[in-house]
């Protein structure tokens, strides 16, 4: 069964999986209704949010390789991987997926942070509050069961990127933490430097 979690409400992943080597993680959201200006009004331009992982070594990154997202698709160690980008959000599910294996994940790495940004937000005007249905959801990618879900429920309006939540090692377990901090950062180089 699926637990359902709150904003800052942390699980345990390996306690209750025992096993657990791979996991997906979904995240998914859906564009609000947004009224058109006028007839002659030019269409709004679809919002397009950009998932990534910052892969930190003792709550630190260290290097951009240790950012997976569009541009950089797989890590070097091969233990977390993009699943692509989507650029408009559209249709139900997850929108964009990363994948990581934690069974070939150096145990160097501790934390796994996962981030949102959209698109050139400042240029297009856009930010989170314009965004409705945002989640993040862990699945165990041995037998597809999902283990938990954080539905982002509160009013980010201004936003223009999210912490959604992190997988991270503490005494031998893997833990999730529900986060949903929104942040003004413009894009993922700025969300990055907080972790530097």
């Amino acid at each position: 069964m699926s637990i359902s979690l709150q904003k800052g409400q942390k699980v345990s992943l390996t306690k209750e999986n025992a096993g657990l080597s791979n996991i997906l993680i979904g995240l998914g959201w859906d564009e609000a209704k947004r009224a058109r200006g006028g007839f002659f009004a030019p269409k709004p331009q679809p919002i397009d949010c950009d998932a990534s992982a910052l892969l930190l070594k003792g709550g630190k990154l260290y290097d951009k390789s240790d950012i997976i997202y569009f541009g950089n698709l797989q890590h070097k160690t091969g233990a977390v991987w993009h699943m692509g980008d989507n650029l408009t959000g559209a249709g139900d599910g997850d929108d964009e997926q990363i994948v990581v294996d934690l069974s070939r994940l150096p145990q160097e790495y501790d934390r796994i942070v996962l981030v949102v940004n959209i698109y050139q937000a400042l240029q297009r005007k856009q930010h989170f509050g314009m965004i409705e249905n945002a989640f993040i959801r862990l699945v165990d990618g041995k037998t597809n069961r999902e283990m938990c879900k954080y539905n982002l429920t509160e009013n980010y309006s201004g936003m223009t990127a999210m912490i959604f939540g992190e997988v991270y090692r503490h005494n031998g377990e893997w833990k999730f933490n529900a986060i949903g901090q929104g942040t003004n950062d413009p894009g993922i180089g700025q969300l990055a430097q907080r972790y530097l």
